[in-house]
């Protein structure tokens, strides 16, 4: 009898809080108390099977404010107002990657203004950790190659990013 044992894939979190705004004592310690090595490193094992991902990993996640994700959006962007969340890959979606590789591959950054993600948790009526597992899990989901730009597209990442923020509940709980 074959048993596959299921590798984990190794992902290393760089994570940057660079805010500099006014969010409560209360936000700013939920904030820090997220775990987010280990709701990156799941999100990376409950992929696997579906992205091409076969090695080990590794992201940088900044945490900011509006006016400097303001500033990145205007530059990289060309559109001169906030945004949630940004990402960065670092490789295109369609070139093939070496498997040999010994080093950890860089997929990117993803960048979320926490003053943004603040204000729609209140507008949706549920926790800024949950906000910002929505937030980052979509920009890692940009970072391995998902996109939307139609609405079956968006509707199907939409759906992928609600498996990991549930991913994310049960693993914070």
């Amino acid at each position: 009898m074959d048993i596959n044992v299921k590798q984990p894939i190794n992902a290393l979190i760089y994570v940057e809080n660079v805010y500099e705004g006014n969010l409560s004592p209360n936000s700013l310690k939920a904030i820090e108390s997220i775990p987010w090595d280990d709701w990156i490193k799941a999100w990376f094992d409950s992929l696997e099977s579906i992205s091409n991902l076969k090695q080990d990993c590794e992201i940088g996640l900044r945490l900011t404010g509006d006016l400097q994700i303001q500033a990145l959006n205007c530059q990289y962007r060309s559109i001169d107002s906030p945004t949630d969340v940004l990402a960065f890959a670092a490789t295109e979606a369609d070139i093939p990657l070496p498997l040999d590789i010994a080093e950890p591959l860089y997929l990117g950054d993803v960048i979320i203004s926490l003053d943004t993600a603040k204000k729609q948790a209140q507008e949706q009526n549920h926790l800024l950790t949950t906000e910002l597992a929505w937030l980052a899990s979509h920009g890692v989901l940009h970072l391995l190659g998902w996109d939307h730009p139609d609405e079956i597209s968006l509707e199907k990442m939409l759906k992928q990013q609600s498996k990991l923020v549930h991913l994310s509940k049960v693993r914070q709980n």
